[in-house]
């Protein structure tokens, strides 16, 4: 394996290809794609086409459905980046593509949520490797539909918090949670918080938010087994041990868990007023 500067550049330049090339497109290098939550139907056409083209596939483990792997990487190596740090992953890409193999890495979800993709391409880039990202469909997208849902809705929420909560990652002063939910008008979705449902919930009753507060908790979205378990900020957590789960769920805290209370929006707001010869056209 050929030694590799896998640091962390402090500054770069302004990246010309910025200039060049646009979300969509297939470009020279090694794609970083989102694989979608889970259901390989929600893979992006984009990267379905890439992963089919694969000789080697570099993917995030459990945390992509065994499923899609089967149906479009069949005939591609397959490794999974699981208790491989920056130093191994690195090399093993680089290597495959200097040897002339198309190399593709799949993330979880989308990869700019909380998928430590640029650190990644950071390095490869170094290594006069080229990457680019293919977006994906995030969880929260997918906990939505399963909830048949928006997460925004006029007149309950204007606002979408993406975050996390505190934890060996995040110190207890970085958490914004209660903050979010304090807002009111904003739908909080908790990524990466499976394990702390109930800590998470405690401390927002212990800081006097109302605990009839709406939250649903969407275990593995869009997946074969999913699981929607609903109840308040007071009830949730007892709900999600009950059921045992402590990872691989959304969390979404606010009114528009429950699609209650919006009101119509001016974007449609001469639908009802239409006579019927203009509905029929």
């Amino acid at each position: 394996m050929t030694d590799r500067n896998t640091s962390t550049p402090s500054a770069t330049e302004r990246d010309d290809r910025i200039e060049s090339h646009s979300a969509g497109e297939v470009q020279e290098g090694i794609p970083f794609i989102g694989a979608g939550p889970g259901d390989p139907g929600l893979l992006t056409v984009t990267g379905k086409e890439l992963v089919e083209e694969a000789d080697l596939v570099v993917h995030a483990g459990s945390l992509v459905n065994s499923e899609l792997l089967d149906r479009f990487c069949a005939d591609a190596e397959q490794v999974t980046s699981i208790g491989k740090d920056l130093e191994e992953l690195v090399p093993l890409m680089a290597d495959a593509y200097e040897e002339g193999r198309t190399v593709v890495r799949l993330h979880s979800g989308d990869p700019a949520i909380y998928g430590a993709a640029i650190e990644q391409m950071d390095a490869l880039e170094a290594e006069d490797v080229p990457t680019y990202i293919v977006p994906g469909v995030t969880s929260a997208f997918a906990a939505s539909a399963s909830l048949r849902t928006q997460l925004t809705l006029n007149g309950v929420a204007n606002h979408v918090a993406f975050t996390r909560p505190q934890g060996k990652t995040l110190d207890p002063e970085e958490e914004h949670i209660s903050e979010f939910v304090e807002m009111g008008d904003v739908t909080t979705c908790i990524y990466l918080g499976t394990h702390a449902i109930p800590e998470t919930m405690g401390r927002l009753q212990n800081e006097g938010h109302d605990p009839d507060t709406p939250v649903a908790v969407v275990y593995h979205a869009s997946w074969p087994d999913e699981d929607i378990i609903e109840g308040t900020i007071e009830t949730i957590g007892d709900r999600v041990e009950a059921a045992g789960y402590r990872a691989s769920a959304m969390v979404i805290i606010g009114d528009a868990a429950r699609k209650a209370g919006y009101e119509r929006s001016y974007l449609y707001d001469g639908f009802a007023n239409r006579s019927s010869s203009e509905a029929d056209n």
